[in-house]
């Protein structure tokens, strides 16, 4: 049996779902494109990792001569109708970017060691452009709203990728866009109206950007969240589905009765927007870290995505919860409580409001509390 079979047999053993191979030939169109998109892209093409530099391959592991493309399935299980509400289902399969001691993270461990035994030598630390490696290794197509497909699963995958330094037997491409005539579900879903149109997302305006990209420090952002996608955003915390969710190539998959996930409805039963506001370390630790382990390290940008998904839900019942958020010692919380308070309204949000005003000494958090105040007198 060759290498190339070998690799196949085990991959879809480990549980993978589909497995191609490409070459190690540069990504050149792709570096193109979004080069091409100027600051739009900024964020991310000025990046100090530099991840522009994975679409040559060969520039980072000369040895370089093949990629093997992994797509996981991770929507066999369903997941629960509370969590879904404030969480993107990748996040919910704890499968995009798994730490190493997890099942997902060991799966891959385990085709890299796999690999080695057989004589491989697998490149480390190499950022490849997962959906064009994915399209060109015959796994997966494109959707107009620029995820993966896989035949017969969906967009609910993750794709990983292995650059090796062996030749193995390559895939034919299926670098295409596979969507209906003339769909336009994702766009027409999109809340914010990130998707401009097909295959062109604006990701300044995408919700799972602005829940977990805008933090202080990065190039191109802060962890300022405009008003106007705020009100967007509703309850999501980390992540967004809607145009998956509107997608006509997932309703298969979305249709299915699938089984329970035992441990995300034991943490369903243990969450919410109240706990993450004003969250303990052991509340981080135990439920928040290991759903949403990838983007954020500090527990205060999920704390800004809780106060905007109360102000968003508008019940009064958060107001104590919002009232303790406005002692915090951190303005940036002090801020987005005032701004859900303003969204819920009623004479006891306007009294801890004016209340607020009268003992801050924040300029960015009494500025807040005056647009709040103003809006609900």
């Amino acid at each position: 049996m060759s290498l190339t079979q070998d690799v196949k047999d085990y991959a879809l053993d480990l549980g993978y779902s589909r497995v191609g191979f490409t070459s190690a030939d540069p990504f050149s169109d792709y570096v193109a494109e979004l080069e091409s998109r100027g600051d739009t892209y900024s964020f991310y093409t000025q990046d100090p990792r530099q991840p522009l530099a994975g679409a040559d391959p060969r520039g980072l592991m000369p040895a370089a001569k093949s990629i093997i493309s992994l797509v996981h399935d991770y929507a066999r299980e369903s997941f629960p109708d509370k969590l879904l509400g404030m969480i993107g289902r990748a996040y919910l399969a704890r499968a995009y970017g798994p730490p190493p001691d997890r099942i997902n993270g060991a799966r891959y461990r385990l085709m890299v060691e796999f690999l080695r035994k057989r004589g491989c030598r697998v490149g480390q630390g190499i950022w490849v452009p997962e959906r064009r490696v994915s399209a060109r290794a015959g796994t997966t197509t494109f959707g107009k709203n620029n995820f993966a497909y896989a035949s017969g699963i969906g967009s609910f995958i993750i794709l990983s990728s292995l650059v090796v330094d062996v030749e193995l037997e390559l895939d034919q491409p299926t670098m295409k866009v596979k969507c209906p005539e003339g769909c336009t579900a994702c766009i027409d879903a999109c809340p914010t109206g990130a998707i401009a149109e097909p295959l062109r997302l604006i990701p300044h305006r995408c919700i799972s950007f602005n829940n977990w990209w805008t933090q202080d420090g990065r190039p191109g952002v802060t962890s300022h969240i405009p008003e106007e996608i705020r009100i967007k955003i509703g309850t999501r915390i980390h992540g967004c589905d809607f145009c998956q969710e509107a997608c006509p190539r997932n309703q298969r998959r979305l249709k299915m009765a699938l089984p329970a996930n035992d441990y995300l409805s034991h943490v369903a039963e243990d969450f919410s927007l109240d706990k993450m506001l004003n969250m303990t370390d052991e509340f981080f630790d135990k439920r928040v870290r290991p759903l949403m382990y990838n983007y954020i390290k500090d527990k205060r940008y999920f704390r800004r995505n809780a106060a905007i998904a109360i102000g968003n839900v508008g019940d009064s019942a958060y107001i104590p919860d919002l009232a303790v958020a406005m002692s915090d010692s951190d303005e940036f919380i002090r801020s987005y409580a005032s701004w859900a308070l303003g969204r819920i309204g009623g004479n006891e949000a306007i009294k801890i409001l004016e209340a607020g005003l009268k003992r801050e000494t924040s300029a960015p958090v009494r500025q807040e509390i005056t647009g709040a105040l103003a809006g609900r007198r």
